[in-house]
């Protein structure tokens, strides 16, 4: 009698999200479940909400495998799950972008390398704190080309066809501040709009010869 009738409740499930969480130096990072997606460091006993840097980011590409973020991903939306699905090494600082800016899902989506320089647009800008509001606002009145202009890339057709065919959408931040250079130079635009598949090494080596 007992066994017949414990059995149904050891079955049963209560899915209730659940936070992403990681170590860096010794302290316990975690980002809170979709939508509010807020990035905590533990002070003492208490999460204190923080602007994650890019190493806390690198702790958590290292840390966090396909097995950690699956039962996180449960509780995101679909398509976004399918967008952060592109990334291996910059999952996390995708979510953040579509996390902060759910406006530009659909044109990250088609252009996935473009989310690396939004997610990196303090450096890129010389910032000291993130701008996502100012993003949203530049977004929502100039579209993808206002995007493209703000964050100091030629705001062209060309350049979103050339970002299209990176192969990685992860573009290593040591090389964004080398490739929106490049995205200036048309001799540079003409031989990469010729090639239907951008790798790491490829645009590593382009950038090389372009400093050189």
């Amino acid at each position: 009698m007992n066994s017949s009738y414990s059995s149904p409740r050891r079955t049963l499930k209560c899915p209730v999200p659940v936070a992403l969480t990681w170590s860096h130096s010794g302290v316990a990072y975690r980002v809170t479940p979709w939508p509010e997606v807020r990035f905590e460091r533990l002070y003492g006993e208490d999460w204190i909400e923080i602007a994650p840097s890019d190493d806390v980011l690198a702790s958590a590409a290292m840390f966090c495998g396909p097995l950690d973020w699956k039962p996180y991903l449960e509780f995101v939306p679909a398509n976004v799950r399918e967008f952060l699905a592109q990334f291996t090494f910059s999952k996390l600082a995708a979510l953040q972008v579509v996390a902060r800016c759910p406006a530009l899902l659909a044109p990250l989506a088609e252009t996935p390398a473009l989310t690396s320089f939004v997610a990196a647009h303090e450096g890129l800008r010389g910032t000291s704190a993130p701008c996502w509001g100012e993003i949203n606002v530049i977004h929502e009145r100039n579209g993808v080309f206002g995007l493209l202009e703000w964050l100091g890339l030629a705001a062209s057709r060309q350049t979103l066809a050339i970002l299209h065919n990176i192969a990685q959408p992860d573009v290593p931040r040591r090389l964004l501040e080398p490739l929106r250079a490049m995205l200036w130079e048309p001799r540079t635009i003409f031989a990469l709009q010729r090639m239907p598949a951008i790798t790491d090494r490829l645009l590593a080596r382009t950038c090389h010869a372009l400093a050189a």
